[in-house]
């Protein structure tokens, strides 16, 4: 079986708000959420930012982790991000 590429992103919304999504090509929707042309939730929250991504062999996964997202509270969007980035900042450190 082939798999393929899709990508469950968070994005950071000018007001502060948080946002959750899939895609085959993250850059690719970025522009589009920041054109004006995404999600009905981005278009009055412009500009956005790319804050999470991570990878899946199958839309579907990718999906479930963009409905599992959604389904957190804002504080345990805030946890889930805050575990990601200092994990991140770990592996960094540890490169030095």
């Amino acid at each position: 079986m082939v798999k393929n590429n899709y990508y469950f992103y968070v994005l950071e919304c000018a007001d502060g708000s948080f946002y959750g999504g899939y895609a085959a090509d993250v850059q690719k929707r970025l522009a589009v959420h920041n054109s004006g042309k995404g999600a009905k939730y981005t278009r009055n929250r412009l500009p956005v930012k790319l804050i999470y991504y991570e990878r899946y062999g199958t839309k579907s996964e990718a999906m479930r982790a963009e409905y599992k997202f959604k389904k957190l509270t804002r504080k345990e969007k805030e946890k889930f991000l805050r575990e990601f980035w200092s994990r991140e900042h770990t592996k960094e450190l540890s490169k030095q």
